[in-house]
């Protein structure tokens, strides 16, 4: 039996107040690892924290698995009145969200600075 490698991806969680958490991704978002950045969401959704920030700086890929965790979470945090922020500099990655037209879904960004502001509701959009 051929051994795969473990696939690349980590997340790492910070609080940034009492509402708002920030999940920075790194690596590769597909069939293997969406479970784990679904994991963080509810995680996330369970602490009362309704403004998110995925900070998917750090992310290579895409599939359409990770795609599915995103729309979900991003359903659920409709129905508490939350905001979801995307921060993507990714070309390919970004050409994801284009291609699947779901660029106009989410709220992408290139930076945390103003992910955090459209959370926060600071930014019409």
């Amino acid at each position: 039996m051929t051994e795969f490698p473990q696939p690349k991806f980590t997340i790492d969680v910070e609080d940034v107040d009492d509402r708002t958490r920030v999940l920075s991704a790194t690596g590769e978002v597909h069939v293997s690892t969406a479970p784990e950045l679904a994991a963080q969401l509810t995680d996330a959704l369970a602490a009362g924290r309704t403004r998110i920030v995925l900070d998917f700086t750090g992310v290579e890929f895409i599939d359409s698995t990770g795609l599915s965790v995103l729309l979900n979470a991003l359903r659920r945090l409709g129905r508490v009145d939350g905001a979801l922020a995307l921060v993507c500099t990714n070309p390919t990655v970004l050409r994801l969200f284009e291609i699947t037209r779901l660029d106009a879904t989410f709220d992408i960004v290139a930076t945390r600075d103003e992910a955090l502001a459209h959370v926060a509701g600071r930014v019409a959009g």
